[in-house]
């Protein structure tokens, strides 16, 4: 695969686009390291600073983590099964920054918003979220 500079989809978007349809496609599995930002500017002859812009849209959509040692590809681990009340009410939104660091999510990664018909509420990652619905808890909390 190349990028095409003078596309009119930007080199950045386009390194973005080649990474992410690795790890799509399995060439690049959960918790493996990124190539270097060198290597990318070597291989494709690009800036580094289109590296880095390629690194933040893919932290972006939850696909990586860059740690001081680099990137890696997510490891999106074993989704929890949460039960709710039938009348309950579901939202997803994007974490605030003490959210975020309090559910352990990644950058990108939305949060579900719970909201029980007794006004609870509560905070779950998105990525390792599956809600049940619980038929038989009409307007009560599980």
């Amino acid at each position: 695969m190349s990028i095409d500079p003078t596309a009119d989809r930007p080199v950045y978007k386009q390194l973005a686009d080649l990474i992410r349809a690795d790890i799509e496609e399995g060439k690049l599995h959960s918790g493996q390291r990124l190539p270097a930002e060198s290597d990318y500017v070597a291989e494709f002859g690009i800036s580094r600073d289109s590296v880095r812009r390629a690194m933040a849209v893919l932290r972006g959509e939850g696909l990586i983590v860059t740690e001081l040692r680099g990137s890696r590809v997510r490891d999106a681990g074993e989704a929890d099964i949460v039960e709710m009340a039938s009348n309950a009410q579901v939202t997803a939104r994007m974490p605030t920054e003490p959210e975020r660091k309090q559910l352990g999510v990644a950058e990108g990664v939305p949060i579900l918003v719970i909201t029980e018909p007794n006004g609870e509420t509560r905070l779950l990652p998105a990525d390792r979220t599956i809600i049940k619905v619980n038929t038989e808890t009409q307007g009560q909390t599980p």
